[in-house]
């Protein structure tokens, strides 16, 4: 339905609760890219969905199915950004799902960040990795220290209630969230003002 209502892709988080094998995974993907020809990015994040879309099983659907074109990873390891970049094709895309992690990640493979914080900065979020593509580590250096604070205090409550509330203070959306997500506590918006104010500010 999505291709036929004109969608570029699809971005397929692992199913949650279920816990399955990585068999399970394997035929879960496969089964959704034989029903299209969209392209297919895989969203490896444990931490929400309690499971882990194994190394070997991104490979396997990376081989066996044409339209698995990337992953956004948000396992926190470096260490699986080096083996998945090793055991996959250089067409095949590795993005950071976390922005703290965005420079880190593409010093080992990953090519890019599917951001939160480019919701309120998307030019400086571009600037540290067009420096980093371009070869000025100094910079995307330089670039990701500043912004680290925003990076983990966008991120002192659960994603997305942080970024909406920073939005709904610009006045671009909505603060309001849905339960079981509800309003950031005072202290918690007090600090991301202060963090806010500080990074523009600073850069």
């Amino acid at each position: 339905m999505a291709e036929k209502l004109g969608a570029d892709g699809a971005l397929l988080v692992a199913p949650y609760y279920n816990k399955p094998s990585q068999e399970g995974l394997f035929r879960h993907f496969k089964t959704i890219a034989d029903s299209t020809s969209l392209p297919l990015v895989l969203y490896n994040i444990p931490g929400r969905c309690g499971v882990d879309i194994s190394s070997d099983t991104v490979a396997r659907l990376g081989e066996e199915c044409r339209n698995v074109v990337s992953i956004k990873e948000a396992s926190e390891s470096v260490e699986r950004i080096s083996e998945l970049r090793t055991r996959l094709p250089e067409s095949f895309t590795i993005l950071s799902g976390d922005d703290s992690l965005t420079l880190p990640f593409m010093s080992v493979g990953a090519v890019g960040v599917v951001s939160v914080a480019s919701n309120l900065f998307p030019v400086e979020v571009c600037a540290l990795v067009k420096a980093f593509e371009s070869g000025d580590a100094k910079l995307a250096r330089k670039l990701h220290h500043q912004m680290f604070p925003l990076f983990k205090d966008l991120f002192i409550e659960p994603n997305p209630v942080p970024i909406k509330t920073a939005l709904g203070w610009r006045g671009v959306m909505s603060g309001e969230v849905r339960l079981p997500l509800c309003e950031m506590t005072e202290v918690n918006q007090t600090r991301l003002r202060k963090t806010l104010e500080e990074f523009e500010r600073n850069k």
